[in-house]
């Protein structure tokens, strides 16, 4: 029953990003959650040995001033998959000590704060189009951004991760805009698959 494989999956990480795991626990956790879920993004599950990730880097956590996002269009991204077009609303901007990050808001069903963004490690080291720090509708609650109130959050880009896309092209993802892309490098979190 695929349905219910995928409502597991999102209770596993979801429960997996609210657990009281450490890094290096978490990172263990996710690379099982991937090597033995139907659900993973991965294909060749028996020939998996694990995501590869930078090491354990406390200067990419910051807590940071949240300011309103300017009105504007909002971001639709064309998914190419079941989804069609999904729109994303501006819902704040992050002052990060790398640069302004845009927070966004998911206009589907429900809502959620999503969060990507690429850094000068890619295309190198991390995936060319960009990671991931929040996408609460898939579950990752507390770990790449805990919001600390109305206007502050924790950004801890050790937590940083791949979209599904990298590593199966039966997903779709939506992609770093333009405005969150740092010129910076943030070598923390997930690096390239392959």
């Amino acid at each position: 029953m695929e349905l219910l494989d995928l409502a597991d999956w999102r209770e596993r990480v979801a429960t997996m990003y609210l657990s009281d795991l450490d890094l290096a626990g978490y990172r263990a956790t996710r690379d099982e959650l991937f090597a033995t879920h139907p659900q993973s993004p991965i294909r060749d599950r028996a020939a998996f040995t694990g995501l590869r990730y930078f090491p354990p880097a406390p200067e990419f956590v910051a807590e940071c001033q949240v300011r309103p996002a300017p009105e504007g269009e909002p971001l639709e991204i064309d998914t190419g998959g079941d989804d069609g077009v999904i729109s994303y609303r501006r819902l704040g901007i992050a002052a990060t000590p790398w640069g302004d990050l845009t927070l966004f808001w998911i206009s589907a069903y429900g809502g959620g704060v999503f969060l990507p963004f690429r850094d000068t490690t890619a295309p190198a080291e991390t995936y060319g189009a960009g990671r991931y720090l929040a996408d609460t509708v898939k579950g990752t609650f507390g770990r790449g951004l805990t919001l600390l109130g109305a206007d502050r959050v924790r950004l801890d880009f050790n937590y940083a991760y791949n979209p599904s896309c990298v590593y199966d092209d039966r997903w779709a993802c939506p992609l770093a805009p333009p405005e969150n892309r740092l010129t910076v490098a943030i070598p923390a979190g997930e690096r390239n698959f392959r």
